[in-house]
């Protein structure tokens, strides 16, 4: 037994009367079944039958004995097993106990500090009139229109409508006889966050009609990897240039964007939607706070399945997230060994946090009926385009139903806990101004 860990190991010990009473039942079936040269079905003497098959009824008796033995003890020592057990260390004779040793992690015991009107401080919900004007600016932008011009160059901010040739450099080494790439009608937002350098370089100045030729180096960290560390040589033809159109903020910008027709309705609708986001932030930041109070009072050891759940969970979506930008995975150079490690800290304060949770939802008789879980449910499936039957169906046969319910649980404990704190109100802190 260690300590400091939430390992446990326990040698377990079947009375051998018990193994001899299995080994006859098992030994029975095989008879009934068993084909054996010289005898008819179910007519061959144990003892024959028991040489036949004797490994297949060994591992029979430990498949029946070994996690029944190992789940009364646990449950007799009153320990809360999480992950699955190792056993090993098999000793079996005929006629004589079965013994084995059990490794295995358990919730580790620990005693609920205060949680009770924990102290926080908690932004104030207060919307200002540069919050207003950004938004509004927002909006303007999002109704921005791109408009073709003739009458002067193309500038930052503007649209380059392009056709382009492209061939990786230099031509006549490994690329030598690779078919160039073109496409038709690409956009480039010149300046754009996204727009690679020698793009914005190479047409700022341009009109429609023109040609351009030039190189463009991209770097070792490019998303696209057969791009990455690479140079193409570009031949571009320029299309047309546009250049964007902002709208005033008026009483038809409210109309074109939303259901008010003036402006000021817009704004009041605006400011009402400011005023419930922040105070959503506001609150999730308080949370955060009285949480990370929680983790910091309660230094016990956490199990390692459940912070390697966590881990898996974390790598899962940092994938996720690659596969719905279109980038693969496999593909990108990501050291997914040092990203986990990295995350290992941040892991076991979730791990943490979700047993701590769990205890004061115990301690607080917080449940989740089954009308909160299939409203749940409902909301998932909603998300996914499944039907909730058969989310439901699914989550029951691959164990996340228990899972979901657990998430659940624990939101409602962090929400009572955010209810009873003592909570201390200031004033948001100010944004620095935008660029530009």
């Amino acid at each position: 037994m260690d300590a400091e860990t939430c390992q446990r190991e326990l040698v377990i010990e079947i009375p051998a009367d018990v193994v001899r009473r299995e080994a006859e039942t098992v030994t029975d079936q095989y008879r009934r079944v068993a084909r054996i040269r010289g005898f008819r079905r179910g007519k061959a003497p144990a003892s024959l039958v028991r040489r036949h098959f004797r490994e297949n009824i060994r591992d029979e008796i430990l498949q029946s004995l070994v996690p029944k033995y190992f789940e009364d003890t646990v449950k007799g020592q009153k320990m809360a097993v999480v992950g699955r057990p190792r056993f090993g260390e098999l000793k079996y004779e005929d006629d004589e106990p079965l013994t084995f040793k059990a490794t295995f992690e358990i919730v580790p015991e620990f005693e609920l500090g205060n949680y009770k009107g924990l102290e926080v401080e908690e932004e104030s919900a207060t919307v200002t009139e540069e919050d207003l004007e950004r938004s509004v600016e927002d909006l303007r932008e999002q109704a921005a229109v791109f408009e073709p011009i003739e009458s002067r160059a193309a500038e930052d901010g503007d649209e380059v409508l392009v056709n382009y040739r492209a061939l990786p450099e230099p031509a006549g080494l490994e690329d030598q006889g690779a078919a160039p790439v073109e496409l038709r009608e690409a956009t480039i937002r010149l300046g754009g966050e996204r727009t690679v350098p020698a793009f914005t370089e190479n047409l700022r100045g341009v009109k429609a009609g023109e040609r351009r030729e030039f190189d463009a180096a991209y770097p070792e960290d490019y998303p696209q990897k057969s791009l990455a560390g690479r140079t193409v040589h570009y031949a571009v033809e320029v299309v047309s240039v546009k250049k964007k159109t902002v709208p005033p903020a008026d009483d038809e910008l409210a109309k074109s964007v939303s259901e008010f027709r003036t402006l000021e309705e817009l704004k009041a609708k605006l400011r009402e939607n400011l005023v419930e986001r922040k105070q959503r932030q506001s609150e999730a930041q308080a949370k955060r706070k009285l949480l990370d109070k929680l983790i910091d009072a309660h230094p016990f050891p956490v199990p390692r399945v459940l912070v390697e759940a966590k881990l898996d969970d974390k790598m899962e979506k940092v994938a996720g997230q690659l596969l719905s930008q279109g980038l693969d995975p496999r593909t990108l150079g990501v050291d997914w060994q040092k990203m986990r490690e990295d995350s290992r800290g941040d892991a076991d304060r979730e791990a943490r946090a979700g047993l701590i949770l769990e205890k004061i939802a115990e301690s607080e008789k917080i449940a989740v009926s089954e009308e909160e879980l299939d409203e749940l449910i409902r909301d998932l499936a909603a998300d996914g385009r499944e039907p909730p039957a058969a989310m439901k169906t699914r989550l029951t046969r691959e164990g996340g139903l228990d899972r979901l319910k657990s998430t659940r649980r624990a939101q409602k404990a962090l929400e009572w806990i955010y209810q009873n704190a003592s909570l201390q109100r200031k004033a948001p802190t100010p944004q620095a101004p935008a660029e530009g």
